[in-house]
């Protein structure tokens, strides 16, 4: 087995679709792919994907290999940076993720807590939606990221901070006369949901809904926070969305605070416990400092 049938079966797998996979992703022809696949299910000895008019699907093996693919891929891949990570020369390297957003607050905290050392590492800073930072992370590309806690990667995670969510809204819509907004505020009004993308938000916006017997109906799904602010703006729904959102909402969106206890969502910092930068082991030893104010 080799990495490009790992690499073959993932694309698959993603895309649904051996033509996309070969045209879009991997720059093949489809019959190789084809070839390629049969192959990778003649050596693990059962098949992973079924094949039908509307394209390929997993089978249970399916999915349970394609866990352990990505794995796979992401190891070769953070081995390989750490190789060409090792060849740099001595200056010390230290890569920065963050949520987008969240930069704002937390990046100078991050610098305050490595003031002793800046003057002989380069910092980088990057911005992504959440899976992406802890997909870096996995891969190596990052260091250390301010993330929520994304399953499905080995990583772990450390609790910085729990924020409240809001409610936001057009700034002329009728319930801004409110100080708060109860959970019944929210029925029957146009709600933009956090998509499967961010799915540790859209769980915690849908078990808060499920908890207080709020029925909507999602018209819009959005896997980031800007997304988010340019729908309510624009279709005047209305949009569940940790606090972190008052620093970056136009003249167009206001919020205002849930009524009684407010939904919290956890912001983390992740790392691979594989990485062995001595820079990140004195970030985590001072994380305590890190704490919001």
């Amino acid at each position: 087995m080799e990495l490009r049938h790992l690499r073959y079966f993932v694309a698959v797998a993603e895309t649904g679709s051996l033509t996309v996979a070969a045209e879009q992703r991997l720059y093949t022809s489809q019959p190789s792919l084809s070839r390629q696949i049969r192959d990778l299910e003649d050596q693990v000895g059962v098949p992973l994907l079924t094949r039908s008019a509307r394209g390929v699907e997993l089978t249970a093996a399916g999915r349970a290999f394609l866990d352990h693919a990505r794995l796979a891929l992401a190891q070769v891949e953070a081995a390989a940076e750490a190789a060409r990570r090792a060849a740099l020369p001595a200056r010390q390297m230290f890569a920065l993720g963050f949520l987008t957003g969240q930069e704002m607050t937390w990046l100078p905290r991050a610098l305050q807590l490595l003031r002793d050392e800046l003057q002989g590492i380069d910092v980088t800073v990057s911005s992504y939606y959440s899976p992406d930072v802890a997909d870096a992370l996995a891969r190596g590309k990052l260091d250390l990221g301010f993330l929520r806690a994304e399953p499905g990667y080995d990583l772990e995670y450390r609790v910085v901070n729990r924020e409240r969510l809001v409610v936001l809204m057009p700034s002329d819509h009728p319930l801004t006369a409110r100080e708060s907004i109860r959970p019944a505020d929210l029925a029957g009004e146009p709600f933009v949901m956090a998509s499967n993308k961010a799915r540790v938000l859209h769980d915690v916006i849908e078990r808060y809904l499920r908890d207080n017997k709020v029925e909507v109906t999602p018209e819009h799904g959005v896997d980031n926070l800007a997304m988010a602010m340019s729908l309510v703006a624009s279709t005047r729904g209305i949009a569940l969305m940790p606090e972190y959102a008052n620093n970056l909402l136009p003249w167009s969106v206001v919020s205002r605070p849930l009524e009684g206890e407010a939904p919290t969502v956890d912001l983390v910092v992740g790392y691979s416990g594989a990485n062995s930068s001595p820079i990140l082991k004195l970030f985590l030893s001072r994380l305590d400092e890190l704490a919001p104010s």
